[in-house]
């Protein structure tokens, strides 16, 4: 391997840290200045405070494995918590989930159909639930009791295609909620 094709690889590795890296110093400046960012991590920590059963973390895609790390961070620090994939859950796996439970659902656009279909049915059972998406405007957003919006993040990928600086993101917010409770 030549040192120019090794120099221009490590640009690139460079680059994709920054844009993740970005994404989480631009979220984190906004929740810090207080406004609307920082009432809605309130208003979701307030939601964890009073959850009386488990924490149920969902999510399609990149976003359900970023959320099945998450779940496994509350458990570890000691809030019951379960990771249920939403597809399953309409399809069974939603005995799993009782009043007294929270779920946090995860879908950077917001309008991932399953994730929607899961919210539904948990508000029609009582379920709090907090998102984790793009904007507090987005159909997730506007069908949960709190939204943590994200905001437009530029994924490190060249095509702006693969989900890696919004789950970057997520995984973030997720932390942050898990250490703050």
């Amino acid at each position: 391997m030549s040192t120019s094709a090794t120099s221009q690889e490590a640009r690139f590795i460079a680059d994709a840290l920054a844009a993740e890296a970005d994404a989480v110093q631009r979220l984190a400046t906004r929740v810090a200045a207080g406004g609307a960012e920082a009432t809605a991590f309130m208003k979701a920590l307030d939601l964890l405070e009073r959850c009386e059963g488990s924490l149920v973390v969902s999510g399609m895609g990149k976003s359900g494995l970023v959320g099945a790390k998450i779940s496994a961070t509350f458990a570890s620090l000691g809030q019951p918590s379960i990771f249920v994939h939403p597809t399953e859950a309409v399809h069974g796996d939603l005995g799993r989930i009782r009043r007294g439970d929270m779920a946090l659902l995860m879908s950077y656009s917001g309008e991932t159909e399953e994730v929607l279909a899961l919210a539904s049915l948990l508000k029609a059972d009582g379920v709090h639930r907090v998102a984790i998406c793009k904007s507090e405007r987005s159909s997730l957003g506007q069908a949960c009791d709190a939204c943590l919006p994200l905001g437009d993040i530029e994924e490190a990928c060249p095509l702006n295609l693969a989900p890696t600086a919004s789950t970057t993101a997520m995984l973030a917010v997720g932390d942050a909620l898990a250490l703050a409770l």
